[in-house]
């Protein structure tokens, strides 16, 4: 059952025949119910489904960095699409199911803010991550600092997404202890204290463990 949520004029939420209306982002709009198939899927559509699925779980576990990353490009889309329309490509490589990711490409935040200069990442305890960088006149001091580690083995992401300053030139971060002795993938980024702006994220390289 459909309802006209603002009168008969009004946007339509739900069912009618063949036609879907629903929210998103306050947009209102309609579409065509979908259709069961009862053709079995190609190879080629299953190979599509299987990368488009294992690119989605990877970036799921990203999801509140992303979510800050991707903001501003989120105009008619949520963040995880955006993230998605830029790593689908570039980000995963092989065929399916044979699927590997070259972690030095993933993008985690895209934007014009002045990324951090020299940042390196290491750690200084089994579940202790450092990170430096290098200040610079080209930033706004009070722009914060976004760092995300990832397992592959386990998939879990761990981080944080403000708190230490661009000013700050270092800062460390105790991760997850199920993070303790696995190779981490790690990332940093930095937005603008009101989230107007943000930097393109830089990869950190593998860390391995102590």
């Amino acid at each position: 059952m459909a309802k006209l949520t603002s009168g008969i004029f009004g946007p339509i939420s739900g069912t009618i025949g063949g036609v879907v209306g629903a929210h998103w982002k306050d947009i209102a709009y309609v579409r065509g119910k979908p259709k069961k198939s009862t053709k079995p899927p190609t190879a080629a559509q299953i190979s599509s489904r299987g990368k488009f699925n294992f690119v989605q779980t990877l970036l799921v576990s990203f999801h509140p960095f992303i979510t800050i990353g991707f903001k501003n490009m989120a105009r008619s889309k949520t963040e995880l699409n955006v993230a998605f329309s830029q790593n689908y490509k570039q980000t995963v490589t092989g065929v399916y199911p044979d699927l590997l990711v070259d972690y030095s490409k993933l993008t985690l935040s895209k934007g014009t803010l002045q990324p951090l200069i020299a940042p390196e990442a290491q750690l200084i305890a089994a579940d202790v991550m450092k990170v430096t960088w290098l200040t610079n006149l080209l930033g706004t001091f009070d722009d914060q600092i976004m760092l995300a580690v990832y397992s592959p083995e386990l998939k879990i992401a761990d981080g944080f997404i403000g708190g230490f300053k661009r000013r700050d030139k270092e800062c460390n971060f105790k991760f997850n202890p199920k993070l303790i002795g696995k190779s981490l993938e790690v990332y940093i980024s930095v937005f603008a204290l009101n989230g107007s702006r943000v930097a393109n994220s830089i990869y950190l390289g593998r860390i391995e463990p102590l």
